[in-house]
Parts: structure tokens; C-alpha cells; sequence
């Protein structure tokens, strides 16, 4: 474990980038801090106090809030609001043994102890805390409709309403340093009505957070003994807690604009240290360009699946191609031979149809001849005959032409006989006659 502390610190600091615009609301004013992280630095773009807002036609100062995020470069950058600690009650929990996918269940089933609302509807967020316990802060929904409402009106873009408590405890997990404060510790400082700021946190207690209107020594004292932290604990100071800004206006003194810094902390690095979160999702507004990162990144990652697969496509059809064209070329030579193989196949059954037609042609001769014999019997008589495949040509004496051509039609070995002749003779008519040969006969 103790060789993964380095890693896990490398690691935290890595993540911590973003820009915060922090707005906590004063009883009459409204102070706004723009911070940067970078994974080497913290630095303070500006600060601007708001006077007199709630008196003010709330175009008129979101016009002047509106300037002065363009000047410090986060025009874009949406805000984090700090809730006035009259409005809000903050709880926190200790559920040791309980699954983190189990803690907000659990919390719900013991919510209606927590706040003394009665029937009033209420919004509330959690945040986690070391040593097995949970942040819960718990607001009227009235109350946040109010400063939503006001928020809108002035055309501030606000992305989360949170508490003292846990800006703090968030803006102080973005100091690698205090990540994990060993035994705990007091901060003091002073707030703008100049009570006394304590924040605090132990084993016995992960957040303490309050205002004492008391001197320092004796509210330092009322802490020790709320976090169980010996006597003689030596109190610090606010600011160094938290991390020191590399760059920092001479008007912001953290000795009395800590929670302002600490919430545009919290909002520049909500992944890295979350602030529970009091504002519903149907409010929130993001207008910065870093919300659309993920999206960006996860586009991106899509574009590239989608190219990969697309070359990978392309890649793979070309080598089914290679694959194909190979294989064709391979059974070339095979398919040549069969090729031959069946052009002699071919060759040798025509020449057998052949050589079987000529056996047969002897025969179909004679069987013509024999019929032509038959249908031509006395006292008719031939003195010619020619016979050849298609057909016959014959001459002759017939007691009548004409009969003798239907009688070669009605064979079943000839057909469409024509009478090239007919002469009257001594005892009939001579003839001559050309006939066709039926196919196959």
C-alpha cells in the first residue's frame, strides 16, 4: 500500500484540470471567483462582487456577471453556487458495512429523520466521506426554486447549488497534500460578516464546518472538542488547506473569500472531488465546451471503431480476393484437363450417334424400299427409282397418279409427295413423282 499512495497522487493530479466559476450568496451581495486547475497549478482568473443583487433588475447585474466572465476567458464556464447556510441542513451519516450502490437506499429509507420539514417538499444530495460515512445536505424545494428562478432571470448558467461543507471537503481532495489529511486538523478563517469560519475534519468526525460569531481561540477550542482532536492541536489557517492559487488578485484574501475559492474549486473538478449537489437535473445548465469532451472522446472513439472496421473490411476482402484468385489459379490446371476431358467425351458420343446412325441407315433404306414396294404393286410398275436420305424420286405407270399419291402420303415412311408428272399411257397414266422421307425413317 505504501508503494500505491505515489501512483494514486500522480494519478489525482493528472485529472485536475477544468475552470470553476464560484458564486456564494451573501446576505446582500453575491462574490464570484473564477478558478484554474491544471495538473501542476491552481490559479485565480478574477473575482467580482455583486452589490446590492437583490435590490438590482437582475438583467442588469447578469449583464455585469456576464462581463466579467468574458474578461477572465470562461464565458462559457457555468456556475457553482454556494447556498447560504440558513437555507440549507446538513447531516452526516456513519453507514459502516454498506455497498456503495446500497448508500443512497439507505439514506432515503432514514430521510424523513434527518430534516424537520414535516410535508414540505425538499431536495437533497449526498456526498461520500472517509471512514465509512456520508455527507447529506437537505433543502425546501421552495428555496431552490427561488434562486433558480433568480439564476434564470439574470441569464446565469448554473450547474450545481451546494453547501459550505462540502465545497470545502471537495475543494481540499483537489491538494494532493490533503487528499488524505493524516489525523485531522482545524482551519480557521474569517467570513464577510466577520464571524469566524471553522472547518474541520478527523476520524471522529469527517466534516465540521461552521461560523462562530466568538474569537478565534475559543471557536478553535469549541472544534477540538467537537472533533475529538487533543487540546493542544495547533489551528491553521484556511488557505492552507486548501491549494494555494500560483496566481491570485490582491483583492482576494482566502483569509475571507475561502468558501467562494473552495466552491469554484469544486466546480472546475467535479469528477475528481464531487460536492453533493443540491440543484435537480431538470435545472442544471451546462454551457461549458468541457462538458462536450466526453461526447467528443466518445464520437471519436466511434470514428475510429467505425474506420477500423471499415479498413479492416476493406483488408479482408482484398485477401478473400488473394485468397480466391490463388486458389483459381491453382485449380486451373485441373479445370483445363476437365474441360478437355468432356470436349473428347463430347467428340467420341457424337461419333458413336454417328457411326450408330450409319448402322441404321442400311436398314431404314431397305425398309423404305420395302414399303415403296408395297404401295406400288401391280398392275402398276416403276422403270426408275432414286433413293437417298431425305427422300425418293420414282417414274413409272399407274392406273391413276393421284391414288397412288395419297397412298405414299398415308406411309408411315414418307410424306408431301408431289407430281413432277403425268402422261396418259397404254394402260394408265405414266408418272413421275418426288416424295420426302419421313424423319427418322
Amino acid at each position: 500500500m505504501a508503494q500505491d499512495l505515489p501512483i494514486l497522487k500522480d494519478l489525482r493530479k493528472l485529472l485536475a484540470f477544468g475552470s470553476g466559476v464560484g458564486i456564494e450568496i451573501g446576505a446582500t451581495d453575491l462574490t464570484v471567483v473564477v478558478a484554474r486547475v491544471r495538473p501542476n497549478r491552481v490559479g485565480v482568473s478574477g473575482r467580482l462582487v455583486i452589490e446590492n443583487y437583490a435590490s438590482r433588475p437582475a438583467a442588469e447585474w447578469g449583464a455585469e456577471y456576464a462581463n466579467f466572465l468574458k474578461s477572465a476567458g470562461v464565458e462559457r464556464c457555468s456556475a457553482t453556487v454556494l447556498l447560504p447556510r440558513r437555507d440549507v441542513i446538513v447531516r452526516h451519516l456513519a453507514l459502516p458495512g454498506v455497498a456503495r450502490k446500497d448508500l443512497e437506499n439507505a439514506l432515503r429509507f432514514q430521510l424523513d429523520s434527518l430534516h424537520p420539514y414535516g410535508e414540505d417538499e425538499i431536495f437533497w444530495a449526498w456526498s461520500r466521506l472517509a471512514f465509512g460515512n456520508v455527507l447529506v445536505g437537505i433543502i425546501r424545494r421552495q428555496t431552490v426554486d427561488r434562486y433558480a428562478a433568480m439564476f434564470a432571470e439574470a441569464g446565469i448558467a448554473v450547474s450545481s447549488f451546494t453547501f459550505a461543507a462540502a465545497a470545502m471537503h471537495a475543494a481540499i481532495r483537489i491538494n494532493t497534500k490533503m487528499a488524505q489529511p493524516p489525523g485531522g486538523f482545524v482551519a480557521l478563517g474569517h467570513s464577510e460578516s466577520g464571524a469566524v469560519e471553522v472547518y474541520g475534519e478527523s476520524p471522529a468526525r469527517p466534516v465540521y464546518s461552521v461560523d462562530f460569531d466568538l474569537p478565534p481561540a475559543r471557536a478553535a477550542a469549541l472544534a477540538l472538542s467537537e472533533l475529538r482532536l487533543p487540546a493542544d492541536t495547533e489551528p491553521r489557517r484556511v488557505e492552507d488547506v486548501l491549494p494555494r492559487p500560483f496566481v491570485n488578485p490582491i483583492e482576494n484574501d482566502l483569509s475571507r473569500n475561502a468558501r467562494p475559492y473552495a466552491t469554484a474549486l469544486a466546480g472546475a473538478c467535479p469528477r475528481l472531488a464531487p460536492a453533493a449537489n443540491l440543484l435537480p437535473p431538470e435545472h442544471r445548465r451546462y454551457s461549458s465546451r468541457a462538458v462536450f469532451i466526453p461526447s467528443i472522446a466518445l464520437a471519436a472513439i466511434v470514428l475510429l471503431i467505425g474506420g477500423a472496421m471499415a479498413a479492416y473490411a476493406s483488408w479482408s476482402e482484398k485477401r478473400y480476393l488473394q485468397d480466391i484468385q490463388a486458389e483459381i489459379a491453382r485449380l486451373e490446371p485441373a479445370r483445363r484437363k476437365a474441360e478437355l476431358l468432356d470436349k473428347q467425351t463430347q467428340q467420341a458420343r457424337q461419333r458413336a450417334l454417328l457411326l450408330d446412325d450409319f448402322r441404321q441407315q442400311t436398314r431404314k433404306d431397305l425398309e423404305a424400299l420395302n414399303e415403296l414396294t408395297r404401295v406400288i404393286e401391280p398392275p402398276a410398275w416403276t422403270n426408275q427409282l432414286q433413293l437417298n436420305r431425305t427422300g425418293a424420286r420414282l417414274s413409272g405407270e399407274v392406273p391413276q397418279t393421284s391414288v397412288l399419291v395419297k397412298i405414299l402420303d398415308n406411309s408411315p415412311y414418307f410424306e408431301r409427295t408431289n407430281i413432277l408428272s403425268s402422261t396418259p399411257g397404254a394402260k394408265g397414266e405414266g408418272f413421275m413423282l418426288q416424295t420426302n422421307r419421313r424423319p427418322g425413317k
